[in-house]
């Protein structure tokens, strides 16, 4: 490991990757650039003496020849220093309710008592700050740490505020069978003799089908032989944003021992509700249907 003074030093979660600390290096005690360092640390702005170990990397700024000076940038300016990463949902939540108040990272930052480039790295890259750090942010969000850690998941969705300004558009079908991805959780719904039942169902796509399994005599097998519609959709709380895709199709048993075997070597998991499922289930989309939520 080999570092200059103003490169950045990041420490992640061994288990997640996640970005647990992250400081300037401020000093560098070796000609050849090796440990240990001084290093400012984003969240307290103490310099601390570091013996890197295997869970930090060193993230190389751009050095420029003596005399060359960068581009100057506005204290707390917006302009992201990362980009093309997705930022974990603490960060998300953070700039989501930042922006709703129209703060900037350096009004919110100051109330935290941390550092402006601390905060946008938060913003911006899936980082796992610690229960102080969540604390004072939440604190000056005027929210809590539960909030920004996704609390009240167990809630039915929708549950947030909406957005000042949102847009509702329609779905393609070519964008329709990309927000259906290749497998995931569905509702499927189908007539009963004691009414309309919705049920959801681990599916994945096979040759655009959508299939699942089931048992027989379940409220999912009386697809079979019918019209049905299955639905799939995602809800973003901290975005007030969302989209749905509705498929409607006959639904047919798959009986032939080949393409049984086939499908359960394909499939990504095991349906989460657990037990026997040896009935897979194809429904084949006649007509594809879907809604985006925007906000700006």
């Amino acid at each position: 490991m080999r570092a200059h003074i103003g490169d950045q030093l990041v420490v992640e979660s061994p288990a997640t990757g996640a970005t647990r600390r992250d400081g300037k290096i401020v000093g560098v005690r070796h000609d050849d650039g090796t440990p240990p360092y001084d290093v400012r640390w984003s969240d307290t702005n103490d310099v601390t003496l570091v013996y890197p170990g295997p869970d930090a990397h060193i993230h190389h700024i751009e050095h420029r020849p003596h005399g060359e000076r960068a581009e100057a940038k506005t204290p707390g300016s917006e302009e992201p220093s990362h980009r093309g990463l997705d930022p974990g949902d603490i960060g998300r939540r953070a700039a989501h309710e930042r922006r709703r108040q129209r703060l900037t990272r350096a009004e919110v930052a100051e109330r935290a008592g941390m550092a402006t480039a601390y905060l946008t790295y938060l913003e911006e890259r899936p980082a796992n700050p610690n229960l102080a750090t969540l604390t004072a942010l939440a604190d000056a969000l005027g929210t809590s740490v539960a909030r920004l850690r996704g609390g009240g998941a167990d809630l039915p969705p929708g549950e947030g505020k909406a957005a000042d300004r949102a847009e509702l558009r329609e779905l393609g079908p070519d964008e329709c069978r990309e927000r259906l991805g290749t497998h995931g959780v569905g509702r499927v719904a189908v007539s009963r003799p004691d009414g309309l039942a919705v049920i959801p169902v681990n599916y994945e796509i096979v040759d655009d089908a959508i299939a699942f399994r089931t048992a027989p005599g379940t409220v999912p097998a009386a697809a079979v032989g019918s019209e049905v519609a299955f639905e799939v959709d995602h809800v973003d709380e901290a975005m007030s944003q969302g989209w749905s895709v509705l498929v409607h199709g006959p639904a047919r048993a798959v009986t032939e021992p080949d393409a049984m075997r086939r499908l359960s070597e394909r499939a990504p998991s095991k349906p989460w509700a657990g037990g026997e499922h040896p009935l897979w289930v194809l429904i084949e989309p006649e007509r594809l249907t879907g809604r985006r939520i925007l906000t700006d």
